[in-house]
């Protein structure tokens, strides 16, 4: 049979809207890890948001079932279950086995809308297992059942009720899904978000897993609800942190047909949080919102400053990233038809956006300063206060980035490099200390693995100036051993990642607590100097076991307690659990090379765990309350969370 013949027709598959998506589901949800998991819920959620901008829905209920499933009720108008022309079925089955059906495409149903692709609910119906969707409207209840994205029934009466909206129930498709496991504080920080962003909208949000209860029985459950929206999230955002102006600067109001809301406070903190979201979407990477916003600012303060005379005695300029030092400003814009950059639609592209979102942030802030002129002089000083440590702190930066005599980068001493020059292959491990750094380069696969003992504990990023944050040894060190620099053509503060040499950048520190502690303080680092590093998904923590189970030469590896047990009791057979030896490994110097290749340096056999970041306001607001200077907050989240910790005394 010739290869010309087996290729015809019959080879070309025409992939039905519902199949596509069970073949390529990264292409909707954007993977199949936790994260697509996750995604489903916003879907859906999305559309219930979708009814409250309209105006009419007030309250979306939000629960974790048990088995991993979700219910998403609204009391909005329900979706239209009378039939649809063209399609001969109930618009609510057009809308839920319809790629790209649903009332957003119509402009006059809904003004703007969060879900842009109208992919949004038939996506999460076709990987679900189970699907049901009810409708209360009239006085009646009106349900269809789906599995895999496959109708079971036609739309039917199914009893009567009081209420008015959509309720719908889902389990995620095992088949596709890495995992199903859901996370409640995750879909919590959505929640509370999306809250902000929609103020007077009631979001409820609670898990019915029996495994969820807590010590008194109770099952966990938030209300969400936000009265002034976008100023109280910047309170959120900014309480572990100490203000500069007492009242957060916030404008909300139409410009050429474009709602604007922005909400800015000052803080005595060194780095920028600025959080920008288009229809409720996180815009992570920016775009023309960002740009008018940022514009709007710097000319705003700029102008004053210059008028208040302060700047007179200032030797070099002003540059626009000293006015958002220790700024933290949320933006956020309602567009009609969005146009996004990129695929994963976090960056904006409309251009109409640009002027009037400088002109709110224009107005608003000409008019607080004129108001409040202690604030405004606060607010100058520490303007002035950013130039001059930004100027040293690129004489600084300019001392890492500085090549040698010789022509390359100098790399660190302490730097043992692998021989391969394909960063794609290539990994680096941060390893604590020199006695654990001396078993890795032993232990290590010198073609592509590469080790950087890091002496100590490196410096808390969140309390230091900038330029004190270049001049540290071991940071510069790792600067220079990665080999990134700071500054692209776009961005001056952006982290240039042409040159990086390795795509996995792996923490490996004790599993103690100690080791815990370095770990938050190297990752503390990366989250605030080389965000972009993580964003791109070449930031690893290296899972090294916490005991050696023996018994004669039978060994196993135990990373948690459980496994521990397990081993144990496989191990004794018939005898005593005495028999067997239990080792508790303090630290990776107690490793020999061997020992450490296997477990957690070989990549057949190690756990990697790559570190992302779900919510960048969320992230935000921990690292700043775990290393900032506010103690309070600290002790409370260790308090709600020292449960979950086994400490060694």
């Amino acid at each position: 049979m010739s290869e010309e013949k087996k290729y015809s027709a019959d080879s070309i598959q025409a992939l039905e809207g519902m199949e596509h998506v069970r073949m390529r589901p990264s292409m909707y949800i954007g993977d199949v890890g936790s994260r697509g998991l996750h995604h489903l819920v916003y879907e859906v959620v999305d559309n219930s948001i979708d009814e409250a901008l309209a105006g009419h829905c007030t309250q979306v209920d939000v629960a974790i079932l048990e088995g991993n499933g979700i219910r998403v009720m609204d009391n909005g108008r329900g979706i239209p279950i009378d039939i649809h022309k063209k399609e001969g079925v109930s618009a609510l089955q057009v809308v839920m086995t319809k790629i790209g059906a649903g009332g957003k495409f119509d402009k006059d149903s809904y003004k703007v809308s969060g879900g842009l692709h109208g992919v949004g609910v038939s996506v999460v119906n076709a990987l679900s297992i189970d699907l049901k969707a009810s409708v209360h409207k009239n006085g009646k209840i009106y349900v269809q059942e789906y599995k895999q994205g496959k109708e079971q029934y036609l739309v039917k009466e199914g009893g009567s009720t009081d209420l008015r909206g959509t309720e719908v129930v889902f389990y995620p498709d095992p088949e596709i899904f890495e995992s199903l496991d859901y996370h409640y504080e995750i879909l919590a920080t959505r929640m509370r978000e999306l809250s902000y962003l929609n103020k007077g909208l009631i979001i409820n949000m609670s898990d019915e897993r029996e495994s969820s209860k807590d010590e008194d029985g109770n099952h966990p459950k938030e209300r969400f609800f936000s009265e002034k929206g976008l100023s109280e999230f910047v309170e959120f955002l900014d309480s572990n942190r100490e203000r500069l102006i007492q009242k957060v600067i916030s404008v909300e109001g139409e410009k050429s047909g474009i709602p604007v809301e922005v909400a800015l406070v000052y803080n005595n903190s060194y780095a920028e949080n600025i959080h920008s979201y288009v229809n409720n979407i996180n815009t992570h990477e920016g775009g023309t919102h960002l740009s008018g916003f940022r514009r709007g600012l710097t000319n705003t303060l700029k102008k004053y400053a210059d008028k208040s005379g302060m700047l007179d005695k200032l030797k070099f300029d002003i540059s626009g990233d000293d006015f958002r030092e220790g700024l933290t400003a949320i933006v956020s814009v309602k567009v009609q038809e969005p146009q996004f950059e990129g695929q994963t639609k976090t960056k904006l592209g409309n251009r109409e956006v640009t002027a009037p979102v400088s002109q709110a942030v224009s107005e608003m802030l000409s008019n607080y300063l004129e108001e409040n002129p202690d604030d405004a002089k606060q607010i100058v000083q520490k303007v002035i206060l950013a130039a001059t440590a930004r100027h040293a702190a690129t004489k600084a930066r300019e001392m890492v980035q500085r090549k040698n005599p010789m022509g390359g980068a100098g790399l660190p001493g302490k730097l043992s490099d692998c021989a391969s020059k394909d960063p794609s292959e290539c990994e680096v491990y941060l390893v604590e200390g020199d006695s654990a750094g001396g078993t890795a380069k032993q232990g290590r696969d010198r073609h592509f693995q590469a080790i950087m003992p890091l002496r100590g504990k490196i410096l808390n990023v969140e309390k230091a100036m900038q330029h004190k944050i270049f001049e540290n040894e071991e940071i510069k060190n790792i600067y220079t051993a990665l080999g990134v620099r700071v500054g692209t053509e776009e961005d001056s503060r952006a982290l240039n990642l042409e040159k990086l040499r390795y795509h996995k950048v792996i923490i490996m520190c004790d599993a103690d607590v100690d080791g815990s502690h370095i770990q938050t303080l190297i990752m503390t680092f990366f989250f605030r100097y080389m965000k972009e590093l993580i964003e791109n998904g070449y930031l690893y923590i290296a899972t090294p076991p916490l005991y050696l189970v023996k018994k004669g030469k039978q060994a196993k590896y135990a990373w948690d307690d459980k496994e521990r047990e397990q081993h144990v009791q496989g191990m004794k057979g018939s005898g005593s659990e005495s028999s067997v030896h239990v080792q508790r490994y303090k630290g990776l110097g107690e490793m020999n090379a061997e020992q450490l290749w296997d477990t957690t340096m070989c990549p057949e056999n190690r756990t990697l765990r790559q570190v992302t970041i779900e919510s960048g306001a969320e992230a935000d607001r921990i690292f700043s309350m775990l290393m900032g200077d506010e103690v309070p907050p600290r002790r409370e989240f260790i308090e709600q969370n020292a449960k979950y910790a086994n400490i060694d005394a």
